[in-house]
């Protein structure tokens, strides 16, 4: 909906709510004409129903608006006497627009004093069970939301099974662009994957001020721009286009800010021609190809204790060296894509795409001498002293248009760039070359009309030979290069995506071990450490423990003494 449609539906509801009230309000005491000011009119209703006047915010806050709702049609009917659960049906079920029959019909008396406290315990539970909604949603909204690591691709610096603490106000809270959802949840319903929320109607965003602006290093949790899937690691190919706060959640390291330039080249990054100093609590991940002088890589990985590993394969000779069954594994037109690495007079050692019928088929097998590891740089050169090995080297990936733009061949995930991190307020040119960076910019993320016809380019029906960003664009990766979906392959993340800051790791789960041994699945070190800031992480767990056992202490004690006197 466009703010003009929004005007027209708020004066819509004044009007409806002025029509429905204004006697209600003269039996109230007050005037008629407060029931049509808008916003006056929701402050004075609070005086009416004996409520504070701040829940007027509430009403205008998205979701939460949804629950207070019912709330005042039900608030504002007991304080005319309508008490019974039957009214409170009515009000409901209603949409409140019973409100309109008992303004017209009945005869209205205002209980100015009335009693707050719920009636029966039912009532009572209901009230504290919207309350607790109503603020954990405002809090985890605007103020703090919690997030799981679901995936290694920042390994070393954030670990799967890790629960954080992810700041709104660090970098600005942004109200919701979903007007209609259920609180507290994503894009869909827990243990039912169902939509959680209406597509329509969709609210006009906006971020409140922040206290810091996005650094390079920073780690930071936003909308996955190109979210389109179902549900996340969904691979059904169902195509769902989500209003932009429904997008999957990601968090990856900002590497690149507006108005950047930024290039890749053997793995290492650069901005604006300088080397990107690494943070200090960065550790960056990458395969390499590991060779054994014997079969030891199943105690190797126990020993380092490895937990991402690719594996090469043997096949007997008798396979492989037949041309049409050679051809077929190696052609890439098939399920199967592989390429030799060396062989001996029994069989080959190949590596690349398998399926796993073609490895059943042709009896192959796993290497135990030759592997893929996913290491540090300071784990690499460790591994290579290790008189068990032959090699380590590095892998550099190869080209692929699979690499973001999706145009340059020789660009892989390891060289690509030099590119431009688009600025809110800078021109640039376009034209073929160029437009393939920044198509989805003008589409998608800056809502424009784009005609390419041959060589001419057209915005909005007009010819274009340049644009001007709307938006700040950030540039993001994982610290486990090898193994990290990120801009490499979808390019820039828009500013109105950010979503917080990881600050806070409050719990920290070992997904490799079992719950039976819950106390070695607890990552204790992890517990109530940080995720910023310099040098190694500290736990701040056993003093939380420490002021725990004190303030239940001190409670004791100090109910144990106003027994004690009375």
């Amino acid at each position: 909906m466009t703010l003009y449609q929004w005007f027209i539906l708020f004066l819509a509801v004044q009007i409806i709510h002025y029509l429905g009230t204004w006697k209600l309000y003269q039996a109230a005491g007050r005037k008629s004409w407060e029931a049509a000011i808008p916003v006056y009119n929701a402050i004075v209703l609070m005086k009416i129903i004996n409520r504070p006047w701040w829940w007027t915010f509430l009403l205008f806050i998205p979701i939460v608006n949804l629950i207070m709702f019912p709330v005042i049609w039900v608030e504002t009917m007991r304080s005319f006497g309508k008490n019974s659960a039957f009214d409170t049906f009515l009000a409901i079920i209603t949409f409140g627009f019973i409100i309109y029959y008992f303004n017209y019909s009945q005869e209205l008396h205002h209980i100015k004093d009335r009693s707050l406290h719920p009636k029966n315990p039912t009532a009572d539970f209901i009230s504290s069970i919207l309350f607790a909604i109503v603020v954990a949603t405002t809090v985890h909204t605007y103020v703090m939301q919690p997030f799981t690591i679901p995936t290694s691709s920042l390994e070393k610096s954030l670990l799967i099974g890790d629960f954080l603490f992810v700041s709104k106000f660090h970098y600005g809270a942004r109200t919701p662009t979903t007007a209609v959802g259920l609180p507290m949840v994503h894009d869909s319903i827990p243990l039912t994957k169902n939509k959680s929320y209406l597509s329509w109607p969709q609210l006009p965003s906006f971020r409140f001020p922040g206290l810091e602006s996005i650094e390079r290093n920073d780690i930071v949790v936003f909308n996955w721009p190109v979210d389109t899937v179902y549900q996340f690691r969904d691979r059904s190919g169902r195509r769902v286009d989500k209003p932009l706060d429904k997008k999957s959640n990601y968090v990856k390291r900002c590497l690149g800010i507006p108005g950047d330039s930024l290039a890749i080249k053997n793995g290492v990054v650069y901005i604006n021609g300088k080397v990107l100093p690494q943070h200090d609590r960065q550790k960056l991940q990458h395969f390499y190809t590991v060779e054994f002088k014997d079969n030891n890589l199943g105690d190797f990985i126990n020993n380092y204790k490895l937990t991402e590993v690719r594996y090469f394969y043997t096949i007997n000779r008798k396979y492989w060296d037949v041309p049409s069954i050679k051809d077929y594994l190696t052609n890439g037109n098939n399920n199967s894509k592989l390429v030799e690495v060396f062989k001996d007079s029994i069989q080959a050692t190949v590596s690349g795409q398998l399926h796993e019928e073609d490895f059943k088929k042709l009896e192959m097998g796993v290497s135990t001498k030759i592997a893929y590891l996913n290491l540090t740089k300071e784990l690499a050169e460790e591994i290579k002293k290790d008189s068990r090995v032959v090699s380590v080297k590095y892998d550099i990936a190869e080209g692929s248009t699979a690499i973001f733009p999706h145009t340059k061949p020789n660009w892989s995930s390891d060289n690509m760039g030099p590119l431009y991190i688009p600025k809110a307020g800078v021109t640039v040119a376009l034209n073929k070359e160029t437009l393939p960076f920044y198509k989805m910019i003008i589409t998608d993320y800056e809502k424009n009309k784009l005609e390419v016809n041959g060589d001419e380019i057209r915005i909005n029906g007009k010819v274009a030979k340049d644009y001007t960003f709307k938006l700040d664009y950030y540039w993001m990766m994982g610290d486990n290069r090898h193994n990290s979906e990120d801009s490499r392959y979808w390019g820039f993340v828009p500013s109105d995506h950010i979503v917080g800051k990881p600050v806070f790791i409050w719990l920290s789960l070992d997904q490799n071990v079992p719950w039976s041994k819950a106390l070695d699945k607890i990552r204790w070190e992890r517990m109530f450490t940080t995720v910023g800031g310099n040098g190694e992480p500290v736990s701040y767990f056993i003093y939380f423990v420490i002021v725990l056992i004190g303030w239940n202490g001190y409670s004791f004690y100090r109910k144990r003494k106003k027994k004690e006197s009375a």
